[in-house]
Order: structure tokens, then sequence, then C-alpha cells
């Protein structure tokens, strides 16, 4: 299956449907299967001791497998999560971003799935690792149509 949105199509809907949060994610990249996503790290977004927050990063998950899944299906407000399961294996780099590198596992009639990597930028280390499950309402309904 092919893209029904190109990377910029994808930024200015999020940018639109989420003004709150348009300071907040960046994409930098996009294909088929995968998208890499930042975290624009803001003092809102630490924690005391100047750390990312478990709470931004699983933001930061979460927007990823949603921006993914909307690239695939087009510019609707259709999926909602429904399952994360996430892992912090270390500690971000103080004051970094934080970098989202998403792969989508799967994406069926009514679920899409996505593995998550994150890290803090320049490091190959992961500080967190997520899978998170969305659910993708029926064609035809309301929430599939309303965007």
């Amino acid at each position: 299956m092919s893209l029904a949105m190109s990377k910029e199509e994808l930024a200015d809907y999020l940018a639109a449907v989420f003004p709150q949060v348009k300071e907040d994610f960046a994409i930098d990249d996009l294909t088929e299967d995968t998208i890499t996503m930042r975290l624009l790290t803001a003092e809102r977004h630490l924690r005391p001791g100047g750390t990312v927050s478990g709470p931004s990063m699983f933001a930061l998950a979460d927007v990823c497998v949603y921006a993914m899944v909307l690239a695939r299906l087009g510019p609707m407000a259709l999926a909602v999560t429904t399952n994360c399961s996430m892992d912090f294996m270390r500690k971000p780099e103080g004051g970094a971003q934080m970098v989202a590198k998403c792969r989508l596992l799967k994406l069926g009639r009514s679920l899409a799935v996505g593995d998550i990597l994150m890290f803090s930028e320049g490091s190959s280390k992961p500080v967190a690792r997520a899978t998170m499950t969305y659910s993708i309402p029926p064609i035809g309904s309301a929430a599939a149509s309303a965007g």
C-alpha cells in the first residue's frame, strides 16, 4: 500500500487538527512503513533533573503511530489508541530532543499496530520502546468521516 499523504501534507494536517501541540513535534522522515519524528523538547516536557518526562515520551510514541496511520489512510480523524506497552530503558540525555523511529507492523481494517524506538538526539542507545495499537472505525462511520 502506498502513502495517502506526503510528509508535508501530514505535517500541515496535524498542525491544523491539533494546533495545541503543533510546536511539539516535527516529522523528519516518512516512508511507506516508517516515520521518524522528534519531540521539540521545551521546558514543559522536562521532569525534575532536566530530562524528558515519561508522559512526553508517551505522547511522542502515540503521535508517531497516529501519524503513520494517517499517512497510509488519508486525512481523517479516525484512529484511537486502544493499547500501549512501553519500556523505559535508560535516562534521556538532559536537554536533548527525543527522536522516535516508528515502524508500522500491521494496518488492517480495524486495527493498526506500530513499534517505536526512542533515542536522545545524537545517541544510538534507545531510551524507550513502545508498541501501540490503534482501533480504526469502519469506513462510513461518524468517527471515520470526522476530519
